[in-house]
């Protein structure tokens, strides 16, 4: 029987375990508590979710969110708040799958579609990957400009340094790349707290518009661009394979009992810090709303733009200081989430090993050389655009990676007691449809020349 590409025979008996775990040099290394007391066990699995929620605050989500306030006010609020509540959903499902099935995402799409719908996929994985770690490059650049008043060139080359870093913190164990990444994220976290106070936002229409969609985003085609770019930022398609592999890295018992507790824990851990991310969000997307949209800036679109008018507008000399910080931060954070996913994918999909710095710099040459001719060729205005792009390709990118999750989720010969409910899958798929809906609409307006 032939299968098409989405297609999974029945007939078909499962495969044994692959001879190596995924990620195996973190697999199963860190240990959790055997504690009765919930709070000590939960914090066993406090973690990988924090890296996830990387995904959902790099550099790329401060383009699409500055963007978006300026332009429409609170508006676009709705539209965090829906992508906030489809990665929950989503990665809820990748962290099942990697638990129940003790595979990730991508060895499961090699297992199950075949040689050349798996080189698809994973051409498709590493076009997701590149255009991530494409924000990363310019956002980090652009920080290290603002902050030391290095060229945009010069900072793109320096940000593929951060290889050496990452290398140093899987040496000394996993845990101090997860411990990392939350103090990076904690100092986002606080920048932007205080961001909030300063830009005295409007609280009562940025809460209605959180909650309340407009129909406006439908019927505005700028505004639907922007919306797809923030869906894009925030769904990112390669923390669907990342977090399959991560959430594996604790050493809990590998029993129906076992499993079922660290989904429990792992899903407390994901919402927590998605959670977080959502805040992130929101505070870009409302600063930039009450900053520049009250005032009739209509126009900033560019993180420099936004940094240069800040402090005069808040009155507070320090707020674009900390505004780059937390660009930093989030730069930073990134390259780390998005290291770990290239090795996930590469290896899932086509068996290939490479040695992390190489896999590192050859993932972030692919970033930088783009990168380096728009900065050349067009200036800082270029990488506006170059940001808000590679949001809108990772977003196109998602249903490549949504697709498989849902249909192996749902499947009870992978999943035993763990498979999706009906409603659950019911759910799941409509979520799948909307993203690969919205994606058919954004194609059909740029190839009509929006």
């Amino acid at each position: 029987m032939r299968l098409g590409p989405w297609t999974m025979a029945t007939e078909i008996i499962p495969q044994p375990a692959p001879a190596e775990p995924s990620l195996p040099e973190v697999h199963s290394s860190v240990r959790i508590s055997r504690s009765p007391f919930y709070w000590r066990r939960l914090l066993g699995f406090i973690g990988p979710g924090f890296l996830i929620s990387v995904g959902y605050m790099d550099p790329g989500n401060w383009a699409t969110d500055i963007a978006g306030g300026s332009q429409f006010g609170y508006t676009l609020l709705f539209v965090i708040m829906l992508s906030n509540l489809m990665a929950i959903l989503l990665q809820s499902l990748s962290l099942k799958l990697g638990v129940a099935t003790e595979r990730d995402l991508a060895q499961l799409c090699r297992e199950n579609y075949g040689p050349r719908v798996s080189i698809v996929l994973w051409i498709m994985a590493e076009v997701a990957i590149a255009a991530c770690d494409l924000a990363e490059v310019i956002g980090s650049a652009i920080a290290l400009h603002l902050l030391f008043h290095i060229p945009l060139f010069y900072g793109v080359l320096i940000t593929g340094a951060d290889v050496m870093l990452i290398l140093l913190l899987q040496r000394w164990g996993f845990r101090y790349v997860e411990a990392l990444v939350i103090v990076l994220i904690g100092t986002i976290l606080a920048m932007f707290g205080v961001q909030m106070v300063l830009s005295r936002p409007e609280y009562l229409p940025a809460l209605r518009d959180l909650f309340v969609p407009s129909s406006s985003i439908l019927s505005n085609p700028d505004m639907l661009y922007i919306a797809i770019g923030i869906l894009g930022a925030t769904v990112m398609p390669h923390n669907l394979y990342l977090h399959s592999s991560i959430v594996q890295s604790r050493r809990y018992k590998r029993t129906p009992e076992g499993k079922r507790e660290a989904i429990h824990l792992a899903n407390v851990d994901s919402v927590l810090a998605l959670t977080l991310a959502l805040f992130v969000n929101a505070a870009i997307l409302i600063v930039a709303a009450a900053v520049f949209h009250r005032r009739g800036l209509y126009d900033v679109a560019a993180i420099q733009d936004a940094y240069k008018l800040l402090s005069p507008l808040v009155g507070a000399t320090w707020a674009s200081t900390l505004f780059a910080i937390a660009l930093l931060a989030s730069g930073q954070n990134s390259s780390i989430t998005g290291t770990l996913a290239g090795q996930i994918v590469m290896e899932g999909f086509v068996h290939m090993k490479m040695a992390p710095w190489l896999r590192r710099l050859a993932t972030r040459a692919l970033a930088i050389v783009p990168t380096i001719l728009v900065v050349a060729f067009t200036g800082e205005k270029g990488t506006e655009k170059l940001l808000i792009l590679s949001q809108v390709i990772l977003s196109i990118q998602l249903s490549f990676a949504v697709i498989p999750l849902v249909q192996f989720t749902g499947d009870r010969r992978r999943m035993g007691e763990f498979v999706n409910g009906r409603g659950l899958q019911t759910l799941a798929w409509v979520t799948a449809i909307v993203i690969a809906l919205l994606n058919g609409w954004l194609l059909v307006q740029t190839f009509l020349g929006r």
